[in-house]
């Protein structure tokens, strides 16, 4: 079945495109961020948002470039609470981030530090943009033009910037469009004193007290502020596309003062766009603390989720719905959801109605690294991997070599899953989910009725395990063991979870029974 081409919102964006700027063989597509510290999950919304609706363009045969650009020439303003060498790094308050030592001591500074990660773990989940660097596009001149057009329209950009500002907040005073960093000091404490229209721009700095005139071209520290530099860019890309946070999409924020600003001084339509939202976090992403300026990234996500189900969580959600990722038990639910969707996709599940077929089958499209697998992949449900695990006491191999039917061209794929599900039992899951196989001969404090329960498992079950058809006749037989033994099923349930895991809960009786064996669970049920 080919589904709709339209089903999704990635494929409904790429036709706005395709609308608004005409049916062109090619289009560029951007995001960007200041990499003023880690760059977290909201900041991988918009890239994986761009990087769908790529893919969504490239489906229709369309050439796309897509740029990110890393605002590395950005004001270094504040030392995010999660950096280390804090004294260190407050010394190079003020100055371009570029500029800013790597207080890890890995890369050429602070900025490219933060640029590195990301671009190295990008591919993991299929996204490869054309990363600019924009201090090093500053420095070379490129943006000269850009720059020298801005100062010759400053008094149309200050009634553009102030058109949706209160009267308490419109520019007062002279204002430039252009700002410094100083030559000598690095700092951007300087004023623009004045500019002879042509290229040369006046400047002093208040920190250091350095005067300098300089050419546009060559004064490696002129840059245009925020509202002027992003739609100055989109003139240069030629950007057809761009998101962007609710923040810079509220009434009057730098989206809305940047379209006009593109229109009325660089001469070009704004990119088609969309607003994407906040994300939360439920649960922790391992043993690290939240606290002290902790956020979570695309590694934190990776530890715990598959690469394709990273892609999933962002593909099955519209990017101006809030949503919650989650580190708790919340991380099964979330394999579930995916997991079906993949067996709608291959076929093995049936959709509601056509059109949710064809939704599921295209973000199962889109969630995928690189192109759909050629064959069905092997689906263990994650909680159930997650108690073979425990069972195995994490020996991954021994709980690939248990599971039926397995094929070699699958054991990666499954092999993925389990290094993540034991992650998450060893640093995310709560307490309770956890548990430990007793050994044979421990014995459990249980009372008459619990330890007659037991027996009658033991007995009326256990010992002819190899009997029952399947996990639903096996605990079809538990809950008649109960009602052997005088008791309820709750009792029994408590007191077998206490013989075999010392906890009064555990994973799902039948099928746990099922998996440890008759041998090893009659081992250690003998002593009652």
């Amino acid at each position: 079945m080919e589904p709709n081409r339209s089903a999704h919102w990635a494929d409904q964006t790429a036709d706005r495109i395709i609308a608004e700027w005409g049916d062109r063989d090619s289009y560029t597509c951007a995001s960007g961020i200041t990499p003023s510290g880690t760059v977290h999950v909201g900041n991988f919304r918009e890239m994986i948002s761009v990087d769908l609706v790529v893919r969504a363009l490239r489906r229709l045969g369309k050439k796309v470039r897509f740029i990110y650009s890393w605002d590395d020439y950005d004001v270094f303003r504040k030392v995010p609470l999660n950096m280390p060498k804090q004294d260190e790094l407050s010394a190079y308050l003020r100055f371009p981030i570029t500029m800013v030592p790597d207080p890890w001591d890995r890369d050429e500074s602070y900025a490219r530090h933060h640029e590195v990660d990301v671009e190295t773990v990008l591919p993991t989940v299929g996204i490869h943009p054309e990363f600019i660097r924009q201090a090093d596009r500053y420095r070379a001149g490129t943006y000269a033009e850009g720059m020298r057009r801005a100062l010759e329209m400053r008094d149309l950009l200050k009634i553009t910037l102030d058109k949706y500002r209160d009267e308490d907040h419109k520019i007062q005073g002279e204002w430039w469009p252009v700002s410094v960093f100083c030559s000598a000091c690095n700092r951007d404490t300087t004023e623009i004193d004045g500019w002879d229209g042509d290229w040369g721009l006046s400047y002093h700095c208040d920190s250091c007290g350095h005067k300098e005139t300089g050419d546009l071209h060559t004064l490696k520290g002129a840059k245009l502020v925020w509202r002027v530099d992003w739609p100055m860019r989109w003139s240069y890309e030629k950007v057809d596309f761009e998101p962007a946070g609710k923040d810079h999409h509220s009434q009057g924020g730098s989206f809305d003062t940047s379209k006009h600003v593109v229109e009325e001084v660089y001469g070009r339509k704004p990119p088609v766009t969309f607003r994407y939202d906040f994300i939360g976090i439920k649960g922790s992403p391992g043993k690290m603390s939240s606290s002290k300026g902790k956020v979570v990234d695309l590694p934190d996500l990776l530890r715990v989720y598959q690469p394709e189900i990273v892609r999933y969580l962002f593909a099955g959600t519209r990017p101006n719905t809030e949503f919650v990722i989650s580190f708790d038990l919340d991380v099964i639910k979330i394999y579930e959801d995916y997991d079906r969707t993949e067996r709608i996709y291959w076929g093995a599940d049936k959709a509601k109605d056509a059109d949710t077929e064809a939704r599921e089958r295209r973000i199962y499209e889109l969630s995928q690294v690189d192109e759909v697998p050629a064959e069905a992949p092997y689906q263990v449900p994650f909680r159930h991997l997650s108690s073979l695990l425990l069972i195995h006491q994490g020996d991954i191999d021994a709980v690939l070599a248990s599971l039926p039917g397995l094929k070699p061209s699958q054991v990666g794929h499954v092999r993925s899953r389990a290094e993540r599900a034991w992650y998450w039992v060893n640093e995310c899951a709560p307490e309770e989910f956890r548990f430990t196989v007793s050994e044979p001969g421990r014995k459990a404090e249980l009372s008459p009725t619990e330890t007659e329960a037991v027996r009658h498992l033991r007995d009326d079950v256990v010992a002819r395990l190899e009997t029952f058809a399947d996990e639903k006749a096996v605990a079809e037989a538990i809950y008649a063991a109960a009602t052997a033994a005088g008791t309820d099923g709750k009792t029994l349930f408590r007191a077998a979870y206490q013989a075999l895991v010392g906890k009064d809960q555990g994973p799902r009786l039948a099928g746990f029974l099922v998996t440890l064996g008759k041998d090893k669970v009659a081992g250690i049920l003998a002593p009652y």
